[in-house]
């Protein structure tokens, strides 16, 4: 390859070091300051003070439910290239629906597991 090949990749590093500079600075110079009152460090929420505490907790069940999801939909993405090339691997012979449903029953059976630990029952 020729250092002409390597043009676009060079590009493209700067235009995302650029941007990233330059939110950056933008944050920096015209960001929020440390505040000397309370009141301008306070949540706003359509101009009425706010009330209670303002770093509420947040249930386990929350944070698992949300790895769940997160793990499924990466899962899943794993099935969109797959779905582009399965027209590709039928024209050349290639077996492949095999192991893409040995994939899609691996998530149903975990789903299932999930499902039966009542991790996505909220009322548990």
């Amino acid at each position: 390859m020729s250092q002409a090949d390597y043009l676009p990749i060079l590009i493209q590093i700067c235009l995302a070091a650029g941007v990233a500079i330059t939110v950056i600075g933008a944050s920096h110079l015209i960001g929020q300051r440390a505040a000397k009152n309370a009141i301008k460090d306070s949540a706003y929420e359509c101009g009425v003070k706010g009330d209670g505490n303002v770093h509420t907790r947040f249930s386990v069940k929350f944070y698992v439910t949300a790895m769940l999801f997160i793990l499924f939909d990466i899962e899943v993405v794993f099935l969109i290239p797959w779905a582009f090339i399965y027209r590709d691997f039928l024209a050349n012979h290639i077996a492949i629906l095999g192991p893409i449903m040995f994939f899609i029953g691996v998530l149903v059976l975990g789903l299932f597991y999930e499902v039966k630990k009542g991790a996505l029952d909220w009322e548990k």
